[in-house]
């Protein structure tokens, strides 16, 4: 049933000076060492990548990043731009002599050149707000760029003017925009998305686009560099149907705006050809479901005529590239993985690379950058479970990494392996797939404590991809069990759409059934099982402590708790009422109920944490509030961790993934079988945090 996967064998790389050094297990302060690699470019001749390098700022408590160089034959590795700044998006010019990129070592992001020959940089903006996007025109003389244009409306009310020194209270802000606040970004600010270009000189930029609609898009220059493509949404009710976007070009000539596409779904991520014939775009035509494929589709430019390309059978396409003007790379996730495959339009394909990924660093979720040279040759983000994400080139298939960012870590580290499982679900025989996390020097004789940590979404997937909460839970003594319970990903769009208008449902039988062939193998101590999850994974987590009470503890991070307050204060409300619910809350109100852990907390007696960052709008910190007041009105033990300044994605400063971790562990310590000598709150009474 197991078939444990391949990972590096970090010991074997390591210099001899390392063999002395104490090997220890994967640490809390370890998070702040971590490195990957991510947005590869090759140079012209496709012999060198530039990429980006991420770290850790310990002072700073954030993650930094600088512009780096490396031969495809691995020498000649060495940095382009250096300090504790956040250098990113470099963009090769047409020439190739120059790099374009955005970095805020002036105080502010702003678009900078490179220039390859001597390594002098230069900013050649100074905007008033952050740069994005950005996009050489083909004859390398212009830029393009969006950007966030403010806008002032006044209020629609009159009021008496203070009088002079006089301290009156801030003034009301008056509100009319469906998303007013978005997750990570706060309440929003009036103004819009706009598309700008600038002169590889400098100087001030010029505005294409203006008015209500958003263009925070891919751009992509059209044959001639006299008209840029990108995607938005402008149509009148925009803000009603918030996913149906297209394609459009405005010009440089006169700022006509022309729309290419039409279709009721969102068409996005235009990139033209490079003999500038035809725009490759991605989207699909929306049905209203919880989940839809994304598909790839060509547009002749000249005859208006658009044809879909067959890629992976039933699997979203996640990004592509152009490699010439008959082939282009995609990547899509298959069961768990990030595959790249070239495919020639009309013809066949060859998948080059099954291991893309590790750009997330706490939990094991897809995201993988690559980039094509004339040659052939792919430069991709590769992860294979025990490291992130590290610089890989693929030909035809054959696989050579060429980096080893945590050479100077992972060698005085004893990971824990990733093995894949495959099981059946209790409730209708699907199979369900996962992985299973071992604790350093694990003796399957030896019985230990299960952990099921579930993935969020809920329409999103787990691999074997590295993931630093995982590890530290694993190094912890736990053996950790993640699934891809259906509603998952990468499985093809019906086995997403098992839940739609229907989750949490038998996403719960799927992950019990999983619980259930870890303890049959016989290492799992049945008494000492826990879960946790967040976002969907927090709201699955809540399900299940009022479904089962076979769980030591539990830790509910950033749920979703009550379906009706959620869908009327998370920041896209529109989105969840369309796609999530057949009706309005008024409307379907026990169809809202039956899907609410709420509903079920009368039968809770698992002792369960809540956590939660206090910023965040995606799943409120009042669906904690609402979880934890009624645990407590139930004199269930319960404790409330908020994080300060954190939004959904709460552990995305170190510490905040650190204080994460540490308050999991600190909860299931609390609750270890009595004879271990662990204090089991009794009585209702919390233990103190």
């Amino acid at each position: 049933m197991y078939r444990l996967l391949n990972s590096i064998a970090f010991m074997a790389l390591a210099l001899p000076a390392l063999a002395a050094a104490e090997i220890s297990d994967f640490q809390y302060e370890d998070v702040f060492n971590l490195e990957y690699a991510s947005d590869p470019h090759f140079d012209g001749r496709g012999e060198t990548v530039f990429y980006v390098r991420n770290f850790m700022d310990k002072m700073a408590d954030r993650k930094r990043s600088n512009l780096w160089r490396i031969d495809t034959d691995g020498d000649n590795h060495r940095p382009l731009t250096s300090g504790n700044y956040s250098d990113h998006s470099p963009r090769l010019s047409p020439d190739g002599e120059v790099l374009a990129f955005i970095s805020d070592r002036s105080g502010k992001p702003q678009i900078h050149l490179l220039w390859l020959d001597n390594g002098r940089f230069l900013q050649i903006s100074h905007l008033p707000e952050s740069p994005s996007n950005i996009q050489w025109s083909r004859d390398g003389s212009k830029l393009a760029f969006t950007m966030f244009v403010p806008e002032s409306k006044p209020l629609p009310v009159k009021l008496p003017e203070k009088p002079e020194g006089a301290k009156w209270a801030e003034s009301p802000r008056f509100i009319d925009r469906a998303t007013y606040r978005a997750d990570g970004r706060g309440y929003l600010k009036q103004g819009h998305n706009q598309v700008f270009v600038i002169s590889h000189e400098g100087g001030t930029p010029r505005q294409l686009t203006a008015g209500e609609f958003d263009h925070n898009s891919r751009l992509a220059w059209s044959k001639d560099d006299d008209a840029l493509y990108f995607s938005a949404n402008r149509h009148p009710d925009h803000e009603l149907e918030m996913m149906n976007s297209e394609i459009y070009k405005v010009s440089l000539v006169d700022g006509e705006i022309e729309q290419v596409t039409e279709r009721f779904g969102p068409d996005s991520s235009p990139r033209v050809s490079p003999d500038g014939e035809r725009l490759a775009y991605l989207g699909f035509e929306d049905r209203k479901l919880g989940y839809h494929n994304a598909g790839l589709r060509i547009l002749d430019l000249e005859s208006g005529q658009t044809r879909a390309v067959d890629t992976a059978k039933d699997r979203s396409v996640g990004d592509f590239a152009w490699a010439d003007n008959k082939r282009i790379a995609y990547s899509y996730d298959d069961s768990g993985s990030t595959k790249i495959a070239l495919k020639r339009i009309g013809g066949g394909e060859k998948v080059l690379a099954s291991d893309a990924g590790g750009l997330s660093l706490g939990r094991p979720y897809p995201g993988a950058d690559f980039a094509l040279s004339g040659r052939g040759e792919i430069a991709y983000t590769r992860t294979l479970g025990q490291q992130p994400a590290e610089l890989a080139l693929s030909r035809n298939g054959n696989v050579r990494q060429i980096t080893e960012l945590n050479g100077d870590l992972m060698p005085l580290r004893n990971m824990a392996q990733i093995e894949e499982i495959r099981y059946e679900s209790s409730h209708d025989g699907r199979e369900i797939q996962g992985w299973v996390a071992y604790p350093p020097g694990f003796d399957p004789q030896q019985k230990y404590p299960l952990l099921l940590e579930i993935h969020g979404g809920p329409f999103a997937n787990y691999g074997p991809r590295f993931a630093a909460e995982i590890q530290l839970y694993a190094a912890a003594g736990y053996v950790v069990l993640y699934t891809n319970p259906r509603g998952s990903t990468s499985y093809g769009q019906e086995f997403a759409n098992l839940i739609h208008h229907n989750y949490p449902s038998q996403d719960y039988d799927d992950l019990m059934s999983g619980v259930d062939t870890l303890v049959d193998q016989g290492y799992i101590d049945e008494d000492r099982l826990y879960v946790t999850g967040g976002s969907g994974g927090g709201t699955l987590t809540a399900w299940i402590v009022g479904k089962t009470d076979r769980f030591r503890a539990a830790v509910v991070a950033k749920p979703v708790i009550n379906w009706e307050s959620f869908v009327l204060t998370a920041d896209y409300s529109r989105f969840f009422v369309d796609y999530w619910f057949a009706g309005m809350p008024w409307e379907e109100p026990e169809n809202y109920r039956r899907r609410s852990p709420l509903t079920y907390a009368g039968n809770i007696t698992t002792p369960t944490m809540l956590l939660t960052g206090e910023q965040d709008y995606r799943t409120p910190i009042s669906e904690t509030e609402q979880f934890y007041q009624a645990l407590k009105l139930r004199q269930i033990d319960t404790a409330m961790v908020r994080i300060p300044g954190a939004s959904h994605g709460i552990a995305a400063r170190p510490s905040q993934l650190i204080a994460k971790v540490a308050s999991v562990l600190y909860w299931f310590d609390q609750y270890k079988p009595a004879e271990e000598g662990a204090q089991v709150a009794m009585d209702g009474e919390s233990p103190d945090t």
